[in-house]
């Protein structure tokens, strides 16, 4: 069966309208406070899935350290974005937004089930694609989740002796 360019345009119409419906019911059920940004739970197993795959050599080994790390990072990662003006914080929940949508997670992220089932293999796939991808907008996406989570991680001293790094240096007395 042929596809014909106004059948595959319409479709694409459709899909348009159909994310942005998706987007409006989720920001009209999930408000958010003043506008600021507000950690519910899928966007809390979003940030949860990423920091494993963004951090994959990174965090400890032992599964009960491993499970502490991700969550301290998750925090960070939320005291980070609440620091943002507002206009900002806005823009990343709506990406937390749009990632949450089932069809939306499906389509632009490859994850078919939800992001706690989600395996650490899978969202590495997610990520690769949105960094090389040839839309701008999804390699925007990519790189402010990339430095919202590379930023958290290394904002705790606790990960600097991983990499060598002894510190700030002291003051001179």
């Amino acid at each position: 069966m042929e596809t014909k360019r106004r059948t595959f345009l319409k479709v694409g119409a459709l899909s348009a309208l159909a994310l942005a419906a998706g987007g409006g019911i989720y920001r009209y059920t999930h408000p958010s406070p003043l506008g600021r940004f507000a950690l519910d739970g899928e966007a809390k197993a979003v940030i949860d899935a990423i920091v494993p795959a963004m951090l994959a050599g990174a965090l400890p080994a032992d599964p009960g350290a491993r499970g502490a790390a991700v969550a301290a990072t998750t925090a960070r990662v939320h005291q980070a974005i609440l620091g943002l003006p507002l206009a900002a914080q806005k823009e990343v929940q709506d990406l937390f937004g749009l990632l949450s949508l089932a069809p939306a997670r499906r389509l632009l992220a490859g994850v078919p089930g939800g992001w706690a089932g989600a395996s650490v293999e899978q969202v590495a796939v997610f990520l690769h694609d949105w960094r090389f991808h040839r839309l701008g907008m999804l390699q925007s996406a990519y790189h402010a989740l990339h430095d919202l989570i590379i930023g958290s991680w290394y904002a705790d001293p606790s990960s600097w002796a991983a990499i060598g790094y002894p510190g700030p240096m002291k003051e001179l007395a």
